[in-house]
């Protein structure tokens, strides 16, 4: 006769940590991901609004650009607006400029911060902290207030009324920016590359050259990025240093050709705005993931 017996559960241990049960992950309710998903959509769009807006009038012609108010959709499309602005202001002049201005920009900035912030990340010398300081500091000048020195001493060089003065004025703005994105991009990188290099006989200034710049090449898009931005866009810097050279201005200042006395041409104003903003929107578009990588790097150190 067999009697039924019943699995008795093992005894705990003394002192043993009570079995714990996996709690049920929570999901997040759908109705929230909705609406977040909707509150970016609609911010996005929002955005995106004067851009579209700027697009679609610059195809309208100037009773449409007045009678359909904030629409951006045109009735026609009519695209010698482009032919007409580009050629209206000598944007073809004024293109060439600013491609030099920003090429030259980009190339003195990139020189400088990539040695002063791996001077700044990797040497340490007396008075780095106080270097550090003042370079902090320069970030709270504005450009008013620094305009009219910078003015009398490229007038004192033999510089002024040339493009060679827009790019060292330019490239001297975005040096303190770009720098503390160098140095925290090679406090990031390991020192046994450099205790190697040392190893193999190479100098401070060969290790930089050979080794560590060419490891940062996000950084040097992300930063040339930023350069190439503010170059391309700026507007009081060129003005001021092309007053007496009209030839010499860039898109961002030729686009006044559109505003006379009496009347202002909104259509070709709107069509020079797209032409100006194209090239530096491609530009991104190509340097995205090195943009991205390189300020990863950099938050990271």
């Amino acid at each position: 006769m067999s009697v039924a017996t019943t699995p008795v559960p093992p005894l705990s241990r003394p002192g043993a940590p009570a079995p714990t049960r996996a709690r049920p992950r929570r999901r997040k309710p759908r109705a929230a991901m909705l609406m977040t998903h909707v509150a970016l959509l609609v911010s996005g769009l929002a955005w995106m609004y004067p851009f579209l807006w700027t697009l679609g009038s610059s195809l309208k012609d100037t009773d449409e650009f007045f009678g359909r108010g904030l629409n951006p959709l045109p009735t026609q499309l009519l695209w010698g607006n482009y032919q007409q602005a580009w050629e209206q202001a000598s944007f073809g002049t004024y293109f060439i400029n600013t491609l030099l201005i920003t090429i030259g920009t980009c190339v003195g900035t990139l020189l400088v911060t990539s040695m002063a912030g791996y001077v700044l990340a990797r040497a340490p010398f007396p008075g780095r902290g106080l270097c550090l300081f003042l370079i902090s500091a320069t970030l709270f000048l504005p450009h008013g207030y620094t305009i009219i020195p910078i003015f009398d001493l490229m007038e004192k060089l033999g510089l002024l009324n040339s493009i060679f003065s827009i790019i060292i004025v330019q490239a001297a703005g975005g040096i303190v920016f770009g720098t503390f994105l160098f140095m925290g991009f090679f406090q990031t990188i390991n020192t046994e590359l450099e205790d190697a290099a040392k190893v193999d006989g190479a100098s401070f200034h060969q290790t930089f050259w050979r080794i560590m710049l060419p490891l940062s090449g996000p950084m040097l898009a992300t930063v040339g990025l930023f350069t190439a931005i503010s170059a391309w866009n700026s507007y009081f810097i060129p003005l001021v240093f092309t007053l007496a050279r009209p030839e010499q201005r860039t898109l961002s200042v030729g686009m006044y050709a559109f505003i006379g006395e009496n009347s202002t041409q909104w259509t070709l104003l709107c069509a020079g705005s797209i032409i100006t903003l194209v090239p530096i929107i491609a530009l991104f578009v190509m340097l995205q993931r090195f943009f991205v990588n390189g300020l990863a790097g950099a938050i990271k150190g």
